[in-house]
């Protein structure tokens, strides 16, 4: 009797994959911080729930789903009315990421910055940037590599001066991006538009039936990650707004335009870039690697974005400390984690095998070239083709331009006054098997005629030897004539 293997438990592995297999600290943020960008309720889901999501057809689910909320429907699913707008919208979300930005830019209207006004809020926007890029994004939520205290207490300051979240919001949000790129649980699905993905996912109420789960087990044990969460609010307030005001103000008297340029403004265009990831690079540019999801490839997106624009890598190789592989490529990101290695700040640098990219290139490209030759008329397989014997192919051969090559009949009758070799050698040969004059006893044919002549297959010859690939038969030929 054979002993049958054991199948994997879909359901354990779904907890696994959302760390519910284990328990984890609960870190509580003081007063709206927790709230910031993100609802408890998208999390609240089990792997039992995340199973049956799975594994149920589309059909069974769309009844299941039509049924639960065939009387009560989210928010989220109903149709916007100017009496139920204010229910949709996410309005701390709103106030941080829309009104305080308009506010900023008004202000700026009349108040010109001072130089050094301008260049501390530059220093501040790459502080800060480079904190969600190589801190946020590459180290906490991918673990590319691993970073001294001082460094991860760095990113932690400044990138909450990004007023993008807490880390361990933030990186549980891009860890259940990855989990479910293009499905109704992407909390920035880039199928539902680019609007959609840059901002509208946060700034209305997401629909609690697409709630999902990612392990997060190591950021809830990471101290650093802890604090930052617990006191989020108050370090955001300090980083994004205190610090360039006081800075601004103590040093050169522009205490205003530290608080609107150093604050507003730089936190602004940095949620912006930072947004840029989630819809301009699923949307423009090229996939190299897998065209079977959204991410794309654009220098374009990697200058706005710190050099995260080439995506289609990172969805494939997401734990890979670069997301440019090129040196002309620009990643400023993958340089500051370069240098810090040198300096003994980082270390355990990842990257995948060039083995493993270049097949992902490879395949790719077969996969075009797969589509393209599917579009081009290649000729009848030898399987399509009926048998004719000798008899049926005397009988119709000069009326009809007949030719045998390779244990194949062609019609080239429309062809003999097109041949670049003149039409009488094609009509010497009709009725004949004209197989070595074909394949290089008179002329060696280019790769165009091969190709045109499989599209004139119409049968092949009874105990004839068949051979449907010219190409090998006519190099083969060659190679003996060398030989001799």
């Amino acid at each position: 009797m054979t002993e049958q293997l054991d199948t994997a438990d879909i359901t354990a592995l779904n907890a696994l994959a959302a760390g519910t297999n284990k328990k984890t600290p609960r870190i509580v943020a003081a007063g709206l911080g927790g709230r910031l960008m993100g609802t408890a309720e998208m999390v609240k889901v089990t792997a039992e729930q995340i199973t049956e999501d799975s594994l149920e057809s589309l059909a069974d689910k769309d009844a299941r789903e039509k049924a639960k909320y065939a009387k009560t429907k989210h928010i989220s699913e109903l149709p916007w009315t100017f009496g139920n707008f204010y229910k949709k919208i996410n309005w701390l979300n709103m106030i941080l990421v829309v009104a305080m930005p308009a506010f900023g830019t008004y202000q700026a209207v009349f108040y010109p910055p001072a130089l050094k006004t301008l260049i501390l809020a530059f220093v501040l926007y790459l502080f800060s940037g480079l904190s969600i890029t190589a801190g946020y994004h590459r180290l906490f939520s991918h673990r590319a590599y691993d970073a001294a205290t001082p460094v991860k207490l760095f990113f932690a300051f400044f990138g909450a001066g990004a007023v993008e979240g807490s880390i361990k919001w933030w990186g549980h949000s891009h860890r259940v991006h990855h989990r479910y790129t293009d499905t109704d649980r992407d909390p920035y699905d880039a199928r539902q538009g680019f609007w959609y993905s840059h901002m509208g996912w946060m700034l209305t109420k997401a629909n609690p039936k697409n709630r999902a789960r990612a392990d997060i087990s190591d950021l809830s044990t990471d101290w650093i990650v802890t604090f930052q969460h617990r006191h989020y609010l108050l370090m955001m307030l300090v980083s994004a707004f205190v610090v360039p005001t006081l800075t601004a103000g103590l040093f050169w008297g522009d205490y205003w335009g530290g608080f609107i340029y150093g604050g507003i403004l730089k936190s602004f265009f940095i949620q912006q870039v930072t947004f840029c990831i989630n819809s301009l690079a699923h949307w423009i540019g090229v996939q190299p690697f897998d065209d079977r999801r959204t991410p794309r490839d654009h220098a374009l997106t990697a200058v706005f974005t710190f050099g995260e624009g080439y995506h289609n890598f990172h969805h494939e190789f997401p734990s890979d400390y670069r997301n440019a592989l090129k040196w002309y490529q620009y990643d400023p990101t993958k340089i500051v984690i370069w240098v810090l290695s040198k300096l003994g700040l980082a270390w355990n640098l990842k990257k995948f095998s060039q083995n493993a990219i270049e097949q992902g290139l490879v395949q790719q490209q077969q996969k075009k070239l797969d589509r393209m030759k599917a579009k081009l008329n290649w000729g009848l397989s030898v399987d399509e083709l009926p048998v004719w014997d000798r008899e049926e192919f005397n009988a119709k051969a000069k009326s009809d331009g007949l030719i045998i090559i390779s244990g194949i009949i062609h019609n080239v009758k429309n062809f003999v006054k097109e041949h670049p070799g003149g039409q009488a050698l094609v009509r010497a040969s009709l009725g004949k098997d004209a197989t070595k004059a074909f394949n290089g006893a008179v002329y060696a044919h280019s790769n165009a005629a091969h190709n045109l002549l499989a599209s004139m297959r119409v049968a092949v010859i009874r105990d004839g030897n068949v051979n449907a690939n010219t190409f090998d038969l006519q190099q083969q030929f060659l190679d003996k004539e060398k030989l001799n």
